[in-house]
């Protein structure tokens, strides 16, 4: 359908995410959310930001006044449980209504509704109606999720916060920094230090083998696991993208696309990206 397209889970949570010093959702034109469901689904719970669709009297979908369709970078619709833009459903009227309105990108279609997102993410589920400006300027971002239910990018912060620990489910741990201060136990096994400074004289690539090596254990154990560095956009991006080389056999462009779809602040440093692409050599010939 012209103008309508479906959303993975994974890429409205990570849509959620994004952040420089403030989280993304502040901006009024990053992100309209739309929840069609009726009002008293709305009210029992909804994805975090989302505003409930309005209804004319004769039960016909309508533009909110203050959505600006012109102006947002990203438009997302769901219902419960929609699995297709082919389908007949309240989600794809409202999708169907703003892309005709006026929408400058696609409007997409949340698959699986809500009831997928919330059982994979029951932690961005509220029943909190209005954000203000504070508010959305304090929203504290979780790890960008670059495979599903399984390895997460994020910063020293975020590597050593236990509700994200506890939320994500995270059992393992690569910690890039420098400083091997963490709030884990010193002798779990399920830490991996890799002590690399961030600058173009550090050969990170001397880790990368190892890194990928743990992760493949802590996948074949179902142990989720959070690479982090300092500010988690070069050395911990480096080890995301070598493990995405090494476990997926992606090219190094094809994983750096797929890590900067999953965080758009990603920026490593020349050297690394260098020493990705002896790493992809010696991975793919």
């Amino acid at each position: 359908m012209e103008g309508i397209a479906l959303l993975e889970p994974t890429e409205l949570y990570n849509m959620l995410q994004q952040c420089t010093v403030y989280s993304n959702l502040s901006d009024h034109n990053y992100l309209l959310l739309i929840d069609a469901r009726n009002k008293n689904e709305y009210n029992e719970s909804h994805i975090v930001t989302a505003k409930k669709a309005p209804k004319n009297k004769d039960g016909q979908f309508f533009v909110p006044f203050d959505s600006e369709l012109e102006c947002r970078q990203n438009v997302v619709v769901y219902d419960s449980n929609s699995s297709s833009f082919n389908e007949l459903n309240d989600a794809t009227d409202c999708a169907s209504l703003f892309w005709q309105m006026g929408s400058r990108n696609k409007v997409y279609i949340l698959k699986g509704g809500y009831e997928e997102f919330s059982a994979l993410y029951p932690f961005l589920r509220t029943q909190k109606i209005i954000f203000m400006p504070k508010e959305l300027d304090e929203i504290k971002p979780y790890p960008a999720e670059i495979l599903p239910g399984f390895l997460y990018l994020g910063n020293w912060h975020q590597g050593n916060a236990p509700y994200i620990q506890k939320d994500l489910k995270i059992k393992g741990h690569i910690n890039c920094c420098v400083e091997a201060e963490t709030f884990f136990p010193a002798n779990s096994g399920n830490l991996l230090h890799i002590q690399c400074v961030d600058s173009s004289d550090a050969n990170l690539a001397a880790k990368f083998e190892l890194a990928c090596k743990f992760l493949d254990s802590c996948k074949d154990n179902k142990k989720p696991v959070l690479v982090f560095s300092n500010l988690g956009i070069s050395r911990s991006v480096a080890i995301v993208i070598a493990y995405l080389i090494y476990h997926k056999k992606m090219s190094l462009k094809d994983a750096f696309n797929h890590a900067h779809k999953c965080s758009n602040f990603i920026q490593p440093v020349q050297s690394f990206m260098d020493q990705l692409a002896d790493w992809e050599k010696k991975i793919r010939g």
